[in-house]
């Protein structure tokens, strides 16, 4: 059974930053597509960024530039180092895991079959 548990969030001015983690057990980790959603408060999950098996990546283009996401295969650990943050930032975060690489599942609003979930960690910017 695959377990994701994720960590890391907290309150923080604009600018500054946090870095996510998220721990996964039950499967073959380092085979997987992994990457982490956000929802704001009345609004829809969205993709943040995801990172394949060959550690290519890829962003929303609303944190291009700010977030980096990175995986230890070894630890079976996913991060997401968030820098310069903004107040529209603030969300529940969620790591997910897949085997599909795929623009509509991550960014395109095709999550919804994705099976594996994070409990989610909760990241809240001030202006």
């Amino acid at each position: 059974q695959v377990q994701l548990v994720d960590d890391g969030g907290g309150s923080v001015q604009a600018g500054g930053s946090l870095r996510l983690s998220c721990t996964a057990t039950g499967y073959t980790y380092s085979t997987y597509v992994m990457g982490w959603f956000r929802q704001a408060p009345g609004k829809g999950r969205e993709g943040v960024a995801v990172i394949a098996p060959d550690d290519t990546t890829n962003y929303a283009g609303s944190v291009k530039g700010r977030f980096t996401i990175s995986r230890d295969n070894a630890k079976n650990t996913l991060y997401l180092q968030m820098n310069n943050l903004k107040p529209e930032d603030t969300a529940m975060y969620y790591c997910a895991a897949d085997r599909r690489n795929l623009w509509r599942v991550w960014f395109g609003g095709g999550h919804n079959d994705i099976t594996s979930w994070g409990q989610g960690t909760q990241v809240t910017v001030s202006s």
